[in-house]
């Protein structure tokens, strides 16, 4: 039956999984997966035990001239060991029957800048024929009732949000995605240009609605996914990927919700799969959050702000492919909850002494 049935027992503890309900967040209990890491004092649930320093020379600014070109560290969860090997020796890596479970959302050019070019903004879902939802910088001078024009249309803006985000109210019906840019991460510190569009969206991407990439996806060739048994979710990166944990107990912090999706197809793939190679944190953010009948899988189209960290035990995941992610990011502590917080943060600091490339345009990291 494989590893599915296996996996499949009822969720009644999860610790590390956050749930956000119409009545506020549920946390509820589960033991911890790996024996290798279930000494509770390696557990933490503090921001600053998810830190680390990089050089600045070491974030990758620029994709590499191929995508299938990157480094790949191999994590060892059981052995607690560590290998040096290349992307394109990904295949020889899997087993029959590993299924790759890849994100196909697509990122939209959501960055505009305002006519007299004063303000920048993030177009983040269009709401209505007038209305969308963006972030401004600098949001004081998107005061609410203040007005400018973008694309010769006037914006005014109707409600700010919680968060910061802006409602704006257009007094004509466009697409503001129209001639927009590619909202790059800001630790690029540089503006989109013609290389980006292209290598700034995986070559698989088919559903538009996110503001950022899901960037494990970003190494895989046409090639690359021939070779191998693969099949795909949706989930619409938001703006919560750039925003960073300000609680120093991580356990507070709160994610957005970003909408998914599963298919009925994609399903039949997973229930069939002895493993599940979860391609980025995106991908293990949809399988992880997906609601289950009798412990199975079932297609659905919904929302998740599910938060993962130690300890956590999954669910649908055997294996993730993922970047070298932000210090005290909520991408860090989930890869921290696959394979042990020390152990991740011991790889990173090897990925620095060998010179590895980090984040969105960087290498990769295949934890088995």
């Amino acid at each position: 039956m494989g590893s599915f049935a296996r996996r499949r027992k009822p969720i009644d503890a999860m610790v590390g999984a956050v749930y956000r309900t119409a009545g506020g967040a549920i946390e509820v209990n589960r033991p911890y997966l790996f024996s290798a890491v279930n000494d509770a004092t390696k557990m933490s649930s503090k921001l600053g035990d998810y830190d680390y320093t990089l050089p600045e020379e070491l974030i990758a600014r620029r994709p590499l001239p191929k995508r299938d070109e990157s480094r790949m560290m191999v994590l060892h969860r059981e052995r607690q060991t560590i290998e040096h090997r290349q992307f394109s020796e990904l295949p020889a890596l899997l087993a029959p029957g590993d299924l790759l479970v890849l994100n196909d959302t697509r990122v939209v050019p959501a960055k505009k800048f305002s006519d007299d070019g004063r303000i920048e903004f993030l177009f983040i879902e269009r709401l209505g024929p007038l209305r969308w939802k963006c972030l401004a910088k600098p949001g004081r001078k998107m005061r609410l009732g203040a007005t400018i024009k973008i694309d010769q249309v006037t914006a005014r803006v109707e409600e700010i949000l919680a968060d910061g985000e802006r409602v704006i109210l257009l007094d004509q019906d466009i697409d503001l995605f129209a001639g927009g840019s590619m909202p790059l991460p800001p630790y690029l510190r540089r503006e989109s240009d013609q290389e980006d569009d292209a290598r700034y969206q995986t070559v698989f991407a088919r559903t538009p609605g996110a503001v950022a990439a899901p960037t494990a996806g970003l190494h895989f060739t046409q090639k690359i996914l021939e070779e191998l048994t693969h099949t795909f979710v949706t989930l619409h990166v938001g703006t919560g990927t750039f925003r960073p944990v300000l609680c120093e107990n991580i356990r507070e912090h709160r994610m957005h919700p970003e909408k998914f999706s599963i298919s009925p197809e994609a399903v039949t793939k997973i229930d069939q799969a002895q493993r599940v190679v979860a391609i980025g944190t995106t991908s293990v953010r949809v399988l992880e959050a997906a609601h289950r009948e009798n412990g199975k899988l079932v297609a659905q189209m919904g929302s998740t702000d599910i938060f993962i960290y130690p300890p956590y035990r999954f669910q649908q995941v055997d294996l993730l492919f993922t970047n070298f992610h932000l210090p005290r990011s909520t991408l860090l502590m989930l890869v921290s909850a696959f394979a042990g917080r020390e152990f991740i943060l011991h790889a990173y600091e090897e990925a620095i002494r060998q010179r590895y490339r980090f984040y969105s345009y960087g290498d990769c990291m295949l934890i088995l």
